[in-house]
Protein backbone atom coordinates (compact mmCIF):
# COMPACT_ATOMS: atom_id res chain seq x y z
CA UNK A 1 0.00 0.00 0.00
CA UNK A 2 1.10 3.73 -0.98
CA UNK A 3 1.99 5.84 1.95
CA UNK A 4 0.79 9.56 1.29
CA UNK A 5 3.20 12.24 1.78
CA UNK A 6 2.55 16.15 0.97
CA UNK A 7 5.29 18.05 -0.65
CA UNK A 8 5.45 21.10 0.35
CA UNK A 9 5.38 23.28 -2.73
CA UNK A 10 3.84 24.48 -5.75
CA UNK A 11 6.26 23.67 -7.53
CA UNK A 12 4.71 21.12 -10.40
CA UNK A 13 8.50 19.69 -11.28
CA UNK A 14 10.13 19.03 -8.16
CA UNK A 15 6.60 17.56 -7.51
CA UNK A 16 7.10 15.18 -10.39
CA UNK A 17 10.92 14.60 -9.42
CA UNK A 18 9.57 13.77 -6.22
CA UNK A 19 6.88 11.47 -7.35
CA UNK A 20 9.11 9.29 -9.88
CA UNK A 21 11.75 9.06 -7.29
CA UNK A 22 9.54 7.69 -4.14
CA UNK A 23 7.23 5.85 -6.51
CA UNK A 24 5.87 3.71 -3.64
CA UNK A 25 4.98 6.96 -1.97
CA UNK A 26 1.19 8.39 -3.25
CA UNK A 27 2.43 12.33 -3.65
CA UNK A 28 0.46 15.28 -3.01
CA UNK A 29 1.00 18.85 -3.10
CA UNK A 30 0.28 22.52 -2.28
CA UNK A 31 -1.73 22.65 -5.49
CA UNK A 32 -4.23 20.16 -3.49
CA UNK A 33 -4.79 22.87 -0.69
CA UNK A 34 -5.37 26.04 -3.09
CA UNK A 35 -6.20 27.60 -0.04
CA UNK A 36 -3.52 27.61 2.46
CA UNK A 37 -1.09 30.90 3.17
CA UNK A 38 2.08 31.11 1.17
CA UNK A 39 5.14 30.51 3.63
CA UNK A 40 7.33 33.04 3.51
CA UNK A 41 11.06 31.80 3.07
CA UNK A 42 12.74 34.21 5.48
CA UNK A 43 15.64 31.80 6.17
CA UNK A 44 19.03 32.15 5.69
CA UNK A 45 20.08 28.67 4.45
CA UNK A 46 18.29 25.92 2.71
CA UNK A 47 17.63 24.03 5.49
CA UNK A 48 15.73 27.01 7.62
CA UNK A 49 13.68 27.26 4.60
CA UNK A 50 12.94 23.74 4.15
CA UNK A 51 12.11 23.36 8.34
CA UNK A 52 10.09 26.62 7.94
CA UNK A 53 8.07 25.56 5.42
CA UNK A 54 7.53 21.94 6.80
CA UNK A 55 6.63 23.21 9.85
CA UNK A 56 4.42 25.30 8.61
CA UNK A 57 2.48 23.16 6.10
CA UNK A 58 2.21 20.28 8.54
CA UNK A 59 0.27 22.53 11.28
CA UNK A 60 -2.87 23.02 8.37
CA UNK A 61 -2.78 19.44 6.55
CA UNK A 62 -3.20 16.19 8.24
CA UNK A 63 -0.31 13.60 7.48
CA UNK A 64 3.47 13.63 7.04
CA UNK A 65 4.67 16.82 5.26
CA UNK A 66 8.30 17.31 3.51
CA UNK A 67 9.31 20.37 2.23
CA UNK A 68 11.80 21.11 -0.22
CA UNK A 69 14.76 23.91 -0.68
CA UNK A 70 17.04 23.71 -3.50
CA UNK A 71 19.09 25.90 -5.69
CA UNK A 72 22.57 26.46 -7.54
CA UNK A 73 25.92 27.38 -5.72
CA UNK A 74 28.78 28.55 -7.68
CA UNK A 75 32.37 29.18 -6.55
CA UNK A 76 33.22 31.81 -8.55
CA UNK A 77 29.93 34.00 -7.55
CA UNK A 78 30.94 33.39 -3.37
CA UNK A 79 28.15 30.62 -3.42
CA UNK A 80 25.21 32.97 -5.61
CA UNK A 81 22.51 32.74 -6.99
CA UNK A 82 21.81 30.11 -3.41
CA UNK A 83 19.42 30.44 -1.56
CA UNK A 84 17.62 32.75 -4.09
CA UNK A 85 18.00 30.32 -7.07
CA UNK A 86 14.23 30.71 -7.90
CA UNK A 87 14.37 34.35 -7.69
CA UNK A 88 17.96 35.32 -8.83
CA UNK A 89 16.85 37.71 -11.58
CA UNK A 90 14.03 38.88 -9.50
CA UNK A 91 10.55 37.35 -10.37
CA UNK A 92 10.15 34.08 -8.92
CA UNK A 93 10.31 31.06 -11.05
CA UNK A 94 11.58 32.85 -14.32
CA UNK A 95 14.29 29.98 -15.27
CA UNK A 96 15.04 31.85 -18.66
CA UNK A 97 15.75 35.51 -16.93
CA UNK A 98 17.86 33.68 -14.28
CA UNK A 99 20.01 31.41 -16.44
CA UNK A 100 20.34 34.50 -19.04
CA UNK A 101 21.60 36.77 -15.26
CA UNK A 102 23.58 33.87 -14.33
CA UNK A 103 25.64 33.45 -18.01
CA UNK A 104 25.94 37.59 -17.60
CA UNK A 105 27.68 37.04 -14.05
CA UNK A 106 29.92 34.02 -15.35
CA UNK A 107 30.88 35.78 -18.98
CA UNK A 108 33.06 38.76 -17.46
CA UNK A 109 34.73 36.22 -14.99
CA UNK A 110 36.89 33.91 -17.97
CA UNK A 111 39.96 34.12 -15.67
CA UNK A 112 38.00 31.96 -12.96
CA UNK A 113 37.05 29.22 -15.51
CA UNK A 114 35.85 26.29 -15.29
CA UNK A 115 32.89 27.18 -13.15
CA UNK A 116 32.49 24.85 -10.45
CA UNK A 117 29.48 24.86 -8.83
CA UNK A 118 27.00 22.32 -6.79
CA UNK A 119 23.22 21.82 -6.22
CA UNK A 120 21.65 21.60 -2.93
CA UNK A 121 18.47 20.29 -2.03
CA UNK A 122 17.82 20.35 1.68
CA UNK A 123 14.93 18.53 2.92
CA UNK A 124 12.79 18.88 6.36
CA UNK A 125 10.03 16.05 7.40
CA UNK A 126 7.46 17.35 9.76
CA UNK A 127 4.21 16.37 11.24
CA UNK A 128 1.61 18.51 13.21
CA UNK A 129 4.60 21.36 13.50
CA UNK A 130 6.84 18.98 14.44
CA UNK A 131 9.93 18.84 12.84
CA UNK A 132 11.31 14.70 12.83
CA UNK A 133 14.41 14.70 10.15
CA UNK A 134 15.92 16.70 8.12
CA UNK A 135 17.66 15.67 4.81
CA UNK A 136 20.64 17.01 2.11
CA UNK A 137 21.28 16.14 -0.92
CA UNK A 138 24.49 17.85 -3.03
CA UNK A 139 25.59 16.90 -6.80
CA UNK A 140 28.84 18.73 -7.90
CA UNK A 141 29.61 19.97 -11.60
CA UNK A 142 30.53 22.80 -13.72
CA UNK A 143 28.74 25.75 -15.41
CA UNK A 144 28.55 26.08 -19.30
CA UNK A 145 28.55 29.27 -21.07
CA UNK A 146 26.43 27.29 -23.37
CA UNK A 147 22.62 26.11 -22.52
CA UNK A 148 22.16 22.33 -23.55
CA UNK A 149 19.07 20.12 -23.57
CA UNK A 150 15.32 20.39 -23.41
CA UNK A 151 14.87 18.51 -20.22
CA UNK A 152 14.59 18.97 -16.52
CA UNK A 153 14.16 22.85 -15.17
CA UNK A 154 15.67 25.75 -13.40
CA UNK A 155 19.65 25.80 -14.35
CA UNK A 156 19.80 22.26 -15.65
CA UNK A 157 20.73 23.15 -18.94
CA UNK A 158 23.47 25.03 -17.39
CA UNK A 159 25.04 22.15 -15.26
CA UNK A 160 27.21 19.26 -16.20
CA UNK A 161 28.25 17.09 -13.15
CA UNK A 162 30.94 15.46 -12.55
CA UNK A 163 31.71 12.22 -14.41
CA UNK A 164 29.50 13.65 -17.48
CA UNK A 165 30.30 15.42 -20.92
CA UNK A 166 26.75 16.57 -21.19
CA UNK A 167 24.24 19.19 -19.25
CA UNK A 168 21.35 17.46 -16.79
CA UNK A 169 18.79 19.13 -19.20
CA UNK A 170 20.11 16.57 -21.52
CA UNK A 171 19.79 13.45 -19.53
CA UNK A 172 16.87 11.84 -19.01
CA UNK A 173 14.76 12.30 -16.14
CA UNK A 174 15.41 8.23 -15.29
CA UNK A 175 19.12 9.23 -15.67
CA UNK A 176 18.83 12.49 -13.70
CA UNK A 177 16.84 10.98 -10.98
CA UNK A 178 19.35 9.00 -9.68
CA UNK A 179 22.36 11.44 -9.52
CA UNK A 180 20.64 14.46 -8.70
CA UNK A 181 20.52 16.36 -5.04
CA UNK A 182 16.84 15.63 -4.65
CA UNK A 183 17.51 12.09 -5.24
CA UNK A 184 20.56 11.79 -2.96
CA UNK A 185 18.01 13.85 0.01
CA UNK A 186 15.42 11.65 -0.87
CA UNK A 187 17.20 7.84 -0.72
CA UNK A 188 18.17 9.44 3.15
CA UNK A 189 14.19 9.86 3.64
CA UNK A 190 13.82 6.16 2.13
CA UNK A 191 16.10 5.23 4.65
CA UNK A 192 15.08 7.34 7.66
CA UNK A 193 11.49 6.10 7.09
CA UNK A 194 12.77 2.19 6.44
CA UNK A 195 14.39 2.09 10.11
CA UNK A 196 10.93 3.48 11.93
CA UNK A 197 9.25 0.81 13.59
CA UNK A 198 5.37 2.10 12.69
CA UNK A 199 4.41 0.85 16.64
CA UNK A 200 7.05 3.08 17.77
CA UNK A 201 5.84 6.22 15.43
CA UNK A 202 2.50 5.80 16.04
CA UNK A 203 3.24 5.77 20.17
CA UNK A 204 5.22 9.00 19.16
CA UNK A 205 2.16 10.84 17.73
CA UNK A 206 3.56 10.14 13.82
CA UNK A 207 1.91 8.59 11.53
CA UNK A 208 4.05 6.61 8.72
Amino acid sequence: MNKDLIIATHNAHKAQEISAILPTYRIRSLADYPNLPEVQETGRSFAENAALKARQVSTQVNGLVLADDSGLCVDALSGAPGILSARYAGEHGDDVANNRKLLAELAVLPALAPFRAHFVCAMCLAQNGQQLANFTGTLPGVITLSPRGTNGFGYDPLFVPDGFSCTLAELPAEQKNTISHRAAALRQLSEWISARDCSTCSSQGVTL
